[in-house]
């Protein structure tokens, strides 16, 4: 079993990997800056931040995989990228690093353009703009530490958190759409496709698409 660490694990899709993590026998610390009333057996709730590195860091000692799920908006914005940055630089090499991105850096076909250049909402250009530059930081990296990224679909969030399938597809770069055109995942699934990932790596320093 893993020791994972999920950075922003009271959020969304944070809980969601926490709880698959948890259920299936990991070692998961959830760092959030408010420890959440609802928590899974398995799990260890403590404060912390992306903002802190230094601290952050010290919290995590001995993980294996650390998983950002920290959203760039309200008081983060502007901080997800340098943050995760900083905490790259500083993890040992051996700890694997996913993050959690948007789907506006997904692309809409193959070889095609980016989801946030087609029409994108202007409410959330920055934020998918600001994860886009991660992804670049990641990609560009030297160091030999192993990473993922991961976009999930366009309907991804708690205003459409679904049910369990137990399914998804991986659609690579590509935004991940159904026969009519929608993209959407359930928060639970989503956490299936992030757990499945650290269990059994198929993307080493790459980026996938998640969606039905």
């Amino acid at each position: 079993m893993a020791r994972i660490a999920v950075i922003g694990g009271s959020g969304y899709a944070g809980r969601h990997i926490v709880a698959e993590a948890a259920a299936r026998g990991h070692a998961v610390l959830s760092v959030a800056r408010r420890i959440p009333a609802e928590r899974h057996t398995g799990a260890l709730y403590i404060e912390g931040s992306l903002a802190d590195v230094p601290s952050l860091v010290s919290e995590l000692e001995g993980v294996d995989v650390v998983v950002s799920a920290v959203a760039p908006r309200g008081d983060m914005a502007g901080l997800v990228r340098p943050n995760l940055a900083a905490l790259a630089a500083t993890l040992p090499e051996t700890v694997r690093l996913g993050v959690v991105g948007g789907a506006g850096g997904s692309l809409v076909a193959p070889g095609g353009p980016r989801l946030v250049d087609e029409g994108f909402p202007e409410a959330f250009r920055d934020e998918a703009l600001e994860m886009i530059g991660v992804l670049e930081d990641l990609q560009a990296g030297v160091s030999d530490r192993d990473w993922f990224f991961i976009h999930p679909a366009g309907g991804f969030g708690a205003f459409h958190p679904g049910e369990r399938t137990g399914t998804y597809r991986d659609g690579g770069d590509v935004l991940v759409t159904d026969a009519d055109g929608e993209s959407f995942i359930s928060g639970e699934d989503f956490g299936i496709a992030v757990v499945d990932e650290i269990e059994s790596p198929r993307h080493v320093r790459g980026r996938f698409t998640v969606g039905y």
